[in-house]
């Protein structure tokens, strides 16, 4: 490439980085927001029970089988819900779902049976589903395969902001809140941190664009930018040549079972299963992990439950620019497993020690941050425009299975052996998860350019 050829080059791409900022910047604060109250929504039980023993006499079976009857809806209702994203768009579906999760979510306050416990729980799974799954997809109608890892770091670091936030503002309702009016602290803080996703379900619906042709905040040629940058994607999905736009489409049924027949997209659901079913039983523990590692008063608790989550914040994002930036997914993905495998034997070496298993603790939870966007990045980048609304959402649901094995395994391991075999169960889990997703990369059919399955990982893992 000639001088005057290599400026003009920079010149398109530093373009190109603009236009992303400008989508970045419209769309990630209310989607991060939207997350992080659906997250917290998910994980306040966890705080909650400990003081609803007070109230309902709920056992920790009970609580266990709750948090797993979550992902149990969930699992059911992802699928479907991603497809009807694709069909109606997402400004109508999250205006559905986060009208009616945030009724539910407050509605748990409310429960005095067990089984109406785990009905809410049930129900605030399967109005969730579709969240998370449908974001990753909508994102994909936005920011081609190259610039993923990043953006899906951006959007999942609401998680872990959701987890910072959860710990102070969960001890600050139980401790200020406490039997204030007609009901107890552990009440007020389901109905106010259930109820705020009303009010952003309705102000995605305005805010929100469903697809950048829609966006009059871009102009025509910044939205055929995009449409170029996206086709090119599509392209080399295809083997170099876009699909045919008058073939009849697959069935989503037939879709599905195209996807379930490719082992490399099973192998990656398998992945992403352990993976969530471990951090989520890490997650739900960590109040009790922290009390047991001598954290005292609930203000306590909740500011070193945030330590671990503010380093995991900067971790995914740091590491997912980098993926990007060396275009590489599989090297990047095994290191956050041993980062997070060593994190746990390290807070396992520190036989209880409130400081050395914290700084365990927090390794941990970097590398688990990271890893979750990159295997998002990797499986979008297999998936083409025809498959990446079921093939998101059947990864993503097989894979909360594990949200609801991790609490109950993890529960058992806890009964038998304590915390340090609860913690080496995750670390077994966590080294396996790594494994697998090496399996399905070897497995993954080749097809053409940068971010294109198993040829892509191949060439990113040579760069």
């Amino acid at each position: 490439m000639n001088h005057g050829a290599r400026i003009l080059h920079l010149r398109g791409a530093a373009g190109m980085a603009a236009i992303y900022r400008k989508i970045s910047w419209r769309l990630l604060p209310l989607l991060m927001l939207c997350y992080l109250v659906a997250y917290l929504d998910r994980v306040n039980v966890g705080y909650a029970k400990l003081q609803m023993g007070a109230s309902l006499d709920f056992s920790e079976q009970v609580y266990a089988f709750g948090a797993a009857a979550f992902f149990i809806g969930y699992c059911l209702c992802g699928l479907p819900g991603n497809l009807l994203l694709e069909k109606v768009g997402a400004r109508k579906t999250l205006l559905r779902m986060m009208l009616c999760w945030g009724a539910i979510a407050a509605a748990v306050a409310f429960v005095r049976e067990p089984v109406e416990f785990y009905v809410l729980r049930f129900l605030l799974g399967v109005l969730e589903a579709g969240f998370f799954p449908g974001v990753i997809l909508y994102l994909t109608y936005w920011f081609p395969a190259s610039r993923r890892a990043r953006v899906f770091a951006i959007f999942a670091s609401a998680a872990l902001l959701a987890a910072v936030v959860a710990g102070p503002l969960c001890a600050v309702t139980l401790k200020h809140l406490r039997d204030y009016g007609v009901l107890d602290a552990w009440q007020w803080m389901l109905v106010t941190q259930g109820l705020p996703a009303v009010l952003l379900g309705v102000v995605a619906y305005f805010y929100l664009d469903d697809k950048p042709a829609d966006a009059n905040w871009l102009s025509s040629f910044e939205q055929q930018m995009i449409a170029q940058d996206l086709e090119r994607d599509e392209d080399a999905l295809n083997g170099g040549a876009a699909e045919d736009g008058e073939e009849e489409e697959p069935s989503p049924f037939a879709t599905i079972w195209s996807l379930l027949r490719e082992p490399s997209i099973v192998l990656l659901a398998l992945s992403n299963l352990l993976l969530i079913g471990a951090s989520y039983a890490l997650l739900f523990w960590s109040p009790m992990l922290m009390q047991h590692w001598g954290a005292g008063s609930h203000t306590e608790l909740g500011l070193l439950t945030a330590l671990p989550n503010l380093a995991g914040i900067a971790g995914m994002i740091l590491i997912g620019y980098d993926s990007d930036r060396r275009r590489e997914r599989r090297g990047h993905f095994v290191a956050s497993m041993v980062l997070a495998a060593g994190g746990l034997g390290l807070a396992i070496a520190a036989d209880n020690g409130l400081a050395w298993s914290l700084a365990g603790l927090t390794l941990a939870t970097l590398g688990i941050a990271a890893a979750a966007p990159l295997l998002v990045a990797i499986l979008t980048g297999m998936l083409n425009r025809r498959r990446s609304a079921a093939g998101i959402a059947l990864v993503g649901s097989i894979g909360l299975l594990g949200g609801a094995l991790g609490p109950m395994l993890s529960e058992h391991m806890l009964h038998w052996g304590g915390s340090a075999a609860m913690l080496a169960a995750l670390i077994v889990l966590y080294l396996a998860a790594g494994a697998i997703l090496l399996w399905a990369l070897r497995l993954a059919p080749r097809r053409g350019g940068p971010d294109a399955g198993h040829g892509q990982t191949d060439k990113m893992a040579r760069s």
